[in-house]
C-alpha cells in the first residue's frame, strides 16, 4: 500500500526516516525545549504535570523555519503538496505536545466522567470541533488542513502514543455533511453539531480499528483532518528521556470550509 493509499483509506500514514527532516529536528529541538521551559507557557501543563499541551508555542515562521533552520521540507512535505494539493502552504506555529510518566493523572476541576474518557478512550476527538460553554457544546469552528506529527526525541512505543481510529474520517465526513446540509459554510461555525458528533463517535468506537501510531526522530506521520484520534495513557513499562514523549504538531488552517469537509 502506498502512502497515498494508506492516508486516504485509513486516515493516516507514516513516513520513513528522512535526513532532510532529521536536519530540521536538529535545529528545532532546542526551540521546542525552550518553549516547554518558558514560564509564559506554564499554563499548558495539565494533569498534574504529566502533559504539556503546548498549543502554538513553537516560534517557527510561515515556512516552518526556526532558529536559523531551513524551511520545513522533505518527503512528507512533498506528499502534502502533491497528494493533498496544498501548495504555497503557510505553516502555523506548531504545537509542542509532551507526555511524561504517569499521564494522565486526575486534573483539578475536571469531572470524573471526562477523566475516565481520557483514561479509557484516549480523549478521542476530531480537531476543530471546539467545545464551547459550560455544557461543552461542539461547533465546527476551525478548519485544519491536516495534522502533521514530527517526533522530536526517542521514546518507547507505549509512551503515550497518538492513536487513530482507521477509516473514521469518512464516517465523520458523512455525519457532518448530513448535519450541515443546506447551510452556508459561513454559518457552519455557529451550528451546534454536538449530538451528531457524539453519535458518530460511538459508532466509530464499535466499528473502526484503534491503531497506535509510533515514529522515531527523522520519521513523521500525517493524520487526516477529520479522523478521530487521541493520546493513549503512559504504559506501565514505557520509557523516555528527560524530554518525555515530545512531538511537534503542525495543523495549518484552510480558508475554505467547503474544502475542509469535501476534499479527500
Amino acid at each position: 500500500m502506498t502512502s497515498a493509499e494508506a492516508f486516504f483509506r485509513r486516515g493516516w500514514c507514516r513516513f520513513a526516516f528522512d535526513p532532510v527532516l532529521a536536519d530540521w529536528i536538529g535545529h528545532g529541538l532546542a526551540a521546542a525545549r525552550r518553549a516547554v521551559a518558558a514560564p509564559a507557557n506554564a499554563c499548558w501543563r495539565r494533569y498534574q504535570g504529566t502533559w504539556f499541551a503546548g498549543v502554538n508555542v513553537l516560534e517557527n515562521d510561515e515556512t516552518g523555519s526556526l532558529d536559523g533552520s531551513p524551511a520545513l521540507a522533505g518527503r512528507a512535505v512533498d506528499f502534502i503538496h502533491k497528494e493533498l494539493r496544498l501548495t504555497g502552504l503557510a505553516w502555523d506555529r506548531a504545537q509542542v505536545s509532551v507526555c511524561y510518566p504517569g499521564y494522565p493523572r486526575p486534573m483539578q476541576g475536571e469531572s470524573e466522567a471526562r477523566f475516565r474518557y481520557r483514561l479509557e478512550r484516549d480523549a478521542a476527538h476530531v480537531d476543530g470541533l471546539r467545545a464551547q460553554g459550560p455544557d461543552r457544546r461542539r461547533f465546527p469552528s476551525e478548519h485544519h488542513a491536516f495534522i502533521f506529527g514530527i517526533p522530536m526525541v526517542e521514546a518507547s512505543p507505549d509512551a503515550s502514543p497518538l492513536v487513530v481510529w482507521e477509516g473514521s474520517h469518512e464516517r465523520v465526513r458523512a455525519a457532518l455533511t448530513a448535519r450541515l446540509a443546506g447551510r452556508e459554510p459561513a454559518a457552519w461555525g455557529d451550528t451546534d453539531v454536538t449530538e451528531t458528533y457524539q453519535q458518530v463517535r460511538r459508532e466509530i468506537f464499535t466499528s473502526c480499528r484503534r491503531v497506535p501510531v509510533n515514529a522515531r526522530p527523522g520519521e513523521a506521520y500525517l493524520v487526516h483532518r477529520l479522523a478521530l484520534h487521541g493520546v493513549a495513557p503512559w504504559g506501565p513499562d514505557a520509557t523516555a528521556g528527560p524530554d518525555g514523549r515530545m512531538v511537534v504538531y503542525f495543523r495549518p488552517s484552510t480558508s475554505d470550509p467547503r474544502r475542509w469537509l469535501a476534499d479527500p
